[in-house]
């Protein structure tokens, strides 16, 4: 072994590190505030790096279509319990717009930059998007 790979290995174990430490201090900040384990932390994790390396082959992501299902069905859910309160079908459908419309525009995006190759910032930022679009569906259909 050589300095170059002593020094690859040594900075891919620090950035694995940094990595594992972030994860283990998010579970513990959501278990200090909310006295819950929040196991599926590690989902999100890999939900990012396997949309961004499929963003990299010029395909769409499956994450996509996983988010479209899950903000479908919160945006039922909404518009169900909306109804149930007994408002008009209106405030119900504009309830149900807005769980599901910055999902679906976020997707939208996706699945036209997909093809185009636009460069890893781009790529990592549409993946944030669409990792960070899941946080607020996930706590609505699991939780509530």
């Amino acid at each position: 072994m050589d300095i170059s790979i002593a020094s690859i290995l040594l900075l891919d174990g620090l950035t694995n590190g940094a990595i594992y430490a972030l994860l283990g201090m998010a579970i513990v900040l959501v278990f200090a505030v909310t006295r819950i384990i929040f196991i599926p932390q590690g989902e999100f994790v890999a939900y990012g790096a396997l949309t961004l390396a499929i963003f990299q082959t010029g395909k769409t992501p499956g994450t996509v279509w996983l988010l479209l299902i899950l903000a479908g069905v919160a945006a039922l859910m909404e518009l169900v319990q909306t109804l149930r309160h007994g408002s008009g079908m209106r405030a119900a459908g504009i309830a149900a717009a807005r769980t599901f419309g910055p999902a679906a525009l976020v997707c939208a995006i996706s699945i036209w930059a997909a093809p185009q190759n636009f460069p890893l910032v781009v790529q990592a930022l549409l993946t944030v998007c669409i990792v960070t679009a899941f946080g607020p569906l996930v706590y609505r259909v699991a939780y509530e």
